[in-house]
């Protein structure tokens, strides 16, 4: 076979919707080259996940060089459509993607993340680049260092393709009074990703980075990788830094990976975990073996519907319904074991949260609003302005609040491993519907930021218009692993993981 061009074989194999073909990608006298005598990637299922890429970097049958230049190539073509980047870094991806691949070829492999092209979300500091948090108020602002856990991910050999789209300051919804328009859903062009890490869903369900870190203070890892069809984790609190990351309630924010399966998250989760003393919220012990092999048995499992939230408080569609109620016979088949629980109702953790996270989001950004408001969007105003009226001892009170709720939650986790609910009541809604609104949120996700319990969202099915079903997990603290590993049985119980949003390039 002639050796091809390698990016195009690549593209290819990220981008291509044609009919099925066969590629093996090797090696020769250090390019890539194909020949189709063993099936890799089917142009039908055209994306890798980092498990995938990484046992072909490491055998040398794939170029970090050829893998970043490709995934730029899908920015460059999808970018203007779906708005998930802010900074696209072309130059340094590339110079750390020679040095990766130097490396790898003389045998220095720094773990399964070398080589591997990923995104951040713009609230996460990046030494000379800026990090604006999506907020024209610090459009010009450049960190002089990387946020802890951003470090961790580069001394791992991970390639940082750029900062991606956010909600302002984490809260600010799918603004369109901004200098940058909001991200869009590869599933469908017209409906919210969600948010507030909706850019970085966005790239990685369309194929623009492998994966992401984004933030959570209230559902925004789980309500984008439910809307977007990934798997995202939010961790235990004080298990990942917070350090470097621009705040909204330090309280209530949680640090995480967005990937495309449970198993790629835990691959990040490997790099990123462990106590930091430059972040106060850190908690100074031993983080889960995430190196362990994430397949588990759920036979013997015993877990807690909680039925009252998505049966009574926020009653879920029937697709979401029906793709919960196949993912229980999944498990009861595998041998779980399941019994209804109950834990405070929605409603609760919301009005301690209300004196919390506004208080909070005002005490970081409130004068900077008060001094020049148009240079905020509105909801972002009408979000955080309620804060200025909340007193400290009202915040006490929510904080006090909140670990009485936490308690609760502790209880019903010492009945059960787990808690299993959807993550959202509905697949993604019409962009520009405000989700947050009072009365208006699907997501059944805040709770689980107030307890500090780990949670994640994996997709588990689709709505009859062909919108991703997340179902989320949550487990006891610091078994953050074991969430992990449900979640990759979830996965493969749906048989999800092979469908993919097809994104038409600006000239397609």
């Amino acid at each position: 076979m002639p050796i091809l061009n390698a990016l195009s074989i690549i593209s290819r194999l990220l981008l291509s919707a044609l009919a099925p073909i066969t590629i093996n990608i090797h090696m020769v006298d250090g390019n890539l080259a194909a020949s189709d005598t063993t099936q890799i990637m089917p142009a039908s299922r055209p994306f890798l996940t980092i498990a995938e890429a990484s046992r072909l970097i490491e055998s040398k049958k794939l170029s970090p060089v050829e893998l970043t230049a490709a995934m730029l190539a899908a920015i460059a073509a999808l970018n203007g459509r779906l708005h998930a980047y802010l900074v696209v870094l072309e130059e340094s991806a590339m110079a750390a993607a020679k040095t990766a691949e130097t490396e790898i070829m003389a045998g220095r492999i720094r773990g399964p993340l070398h080589g591997i092209p990923v995104g951040l979300k713009d609230l996460f500091d990046t030494a000379a680049v800026k990090t604006t948090g999506n907020s024209a108020a610090f459009r010009d602002r450049v960190p002089s260092a990387d946020a802890t856990i951003v470090a961790k991910l580069k001394a791992a050999g991970a390639i940082i393709l750029g900062k991606q789209t956010a909600w302002e300051f984490g809260i600010g919804g799918a603004s369109t009074d901004l200098p940058w328009p909001p991200a869009r859903n590869p599933w469908n062009l017209e409906r919210d990703p969600a948010g507030s890490s909706s850019g970085t869903a966005a790239a990685i369900a369309a194929g623009l980075c492998l994966a992401g870190l984004g933030t959570d203070t209230g559902g925004s890892i789980r309500g984008p990788a439910a809307w977007c069809g990934l798997a995202g984790i939010k961790p235990s609190f004080g298990l990942v830094s917070k350090a470097g990351v621009m705040p909204l309630s330090d309280t209530l924010d949680h640090m995480g990976p967005l990937a495309w399966t449970a198993e790629d998250c835990r691959l990040i989760m490997q790099v990123i975990a462990g106590y930091d003393p430059a972040d106060p919220k850190s908690i100074d012990r031993a983080p889960p073996d995430f190196s362990a092999s994430i397949e588990r048995t759920a036979r013997g499992l015993k877990i807690g519907l909680v039925r009252d939230y998505y049966e009574k408080q926020i009653v879920a569609t029937t697709p979401v319904r029906r793709a919960f109620d196949e993912s229980v016979a999944a498990l009861k088949t595998a041998g779980a074991e399941f019994v209804d629980v109950s834990i405070p109702p929605l409603a609760a953790f919301a009005d301690a949260g209300s004196k919390i996270s506004p208080y909070e989001g005002w005490k970081n950004y409130g004068a900077l609003i008060e001094a020049n408001p148009a240079q905020f969007a509105a909801r972002t105003r009408t979000r955080l302005e309620p804060g200025k009226a909340v007193t400290l001892e009202a915040h006490r009170a929510g904080v006090a609040e909140k670990e009485r709720l936490a308690a609760r939650v502790d209880d019903a986790l010492e009945a059960v491993g787990f808690l299993l609910l959807p993550t959202s009541s509905e697949g993604a809604r019409a962009l520009g519907d405000d989700s947050l609104a009072p009365g208006r949120s699907p997501f059944y996700n805040r709770s689980f930021n107030l307890s500090g319990h780990p949670a994640m969202s994996v997709c588990n099915g689709f709505t009859p218009d062909d919108l991703p079903i997340g179902i989320q997990i949550v487990g006891r603290r610091w078994q953050d692993d074991r969430v992990l590993a449900l979640g990759h049985f979830l996965e493969r119980a749906a048989g999800t993981r092979s469908r993919r949003p097809v994104v038409a390039s600006e000239s397609g």
